[in-house]
């Protein structure tokens, strides 16, 4: 007991990470599909530390370690990233076909980025084929996985009786079930069409989201980072620089709007959706960082002013329900455990 309540209060360093066990047979076989890719992506950047290609498990050090991710994220921001030719991508798409659940955590772990510089950048018409390539590979995964079926959960219904009530006498017929329907049913695409973009998109997050506890934290961060500039934050200080500008006389009126609105993009429910349900773990799950929780408070903050901007009445509810729910876990009245039972010396009868 005294083991768990000290490690609860101790921080957690995000890049320290302890590799989970694996029968030898399998570990052997991912450990050579690990190296060999690993041999690949060297070609690609500047440098790999040679501790990821001796750890017992190469996959697992790939997607921890803080070097490899910094480089492999400057190269997916890169202006010229995203083409159909580029080597990243292409390693990214390869690594995905692998079929090793361990190798294809690492290319989970860019979603966000490959995600947040696509969408930002499709206004520019720029061929961004290798991104597409990519994200057309998850949505598929995906599809098959879900064998036509959509994602439903089961919500409580009152007139049916449980262990804390009986139900009133109700018409309804006893077997019926309330589902609520969190992603609809996929269907095959083999090209990214304009009107099927954000759903192709939004299916990448939810795939995220499937395996977020597994992602390093700093992912979840740079997840975090794009919510606020699809968005379009604007901070106070821009704002005052637009009125000095104005007040001036300054003929560049035009070039500060499109500056403000860089990478802002439209946000329909399928996006946004999968994106709120990461900010909720960001926020409210168990990670105790509070570089993380910062950042996810303040995108989750930035996007319900966005949605009250577009008067969103979907978005508005969604996004004032997880700023409530965070204030509720901030609350210590709230931090109490029902399960536990309360010791007194007085014997109520």
């Amino acid at each position: 007991m005294s083991n768990s309540s000290s490690s609860s209060s101790d921080p957690i360093n995000p890049t320290i990470e302890t590799p989970p066990p694996s029968s030898s047979s399998s570990s052997s076989f991912s450990s050579s599909k690990a190296l060999s890719s690993i041999q690949s992506l060297s070609s690609i950047l500047s440098s790999i530390p040679s501790s990821i290609s001796s750890s017992p498990n190469p996959s697992f050090s790939l997607l921890h370690d803080p070097t490899v991710s910094s480089q492999i994220s400057s190269l997916l921001r890169h202006p010229d990233s995203g083409s159909g030719d580029n080597g990243l991508c292409r390693w990214l798409y390869e690594t995905f076909h692998s079929t090793d659940p361990e190798l294809q955590l690492v290319v989970h772990r860019f979603i966000p980025i490959i995600a947040g510089v696509y969408i930002s950048r499709i206004a520019r018409r720029k061929s961004l084929a290798g991104f597409e390539a990519i994200l057309l590979a998850l949505y598929a995964h995906e599809t098959t996985a879900r064998g036509g079926q959509p994602i439903t959960v089961h919500v409580p219904d009152l007139s049916h009786p449980s262990i804390y009530h009986e139900a009133k006498s109700s018409t309804k017929n006893s077997t019926e079930l309330n589902l609520a329907v969190i992603s609809p049913t996929l269907e095959p695409q083999g090209t990214m069409r304009s009107t099927r973009r954000a759903r192709i998109v939004g299916v990448a997050l939810e795939l995220y989201y499937s395996k977020i506890s597994q992602m390093p934290v700093a992912s979840k961060i740079e997840f975090c980072e794009f919510c606020e500039i699809w968005a379009g934050k604007i901070t106070d200080n821009n704002v005052k620089d637009d009125e000095a500008d104005h007040n001036n006389g300054n003929h560049n009126d035009e070039m500060v709007k499109v500056k403000k609105k860089e990478g802002r993009i439209p946000l329909p429910w399928e996006l946004l959706q999968p994106s709120l349900r990461i900010l909720g773990h960001c926020l409210l799950g168990c990670h105790r960082s509070k570089e993380l929780y910062d950042a996810a408070s303040s995108a989750t903050k930035t996007l319900y002013e966005r949605s009250l901007h577009d008067i969103d009445a979907k978005a508005i509810l969604a996004t004032t329900s997880l700023l409530r729910l965070e204030k509720m876990a901030l609350d210590p009245k709230n931090n109490i455990d029902y399960t536990e039972i309360e010791m007194k010396n007085v014997i109520s009868l």
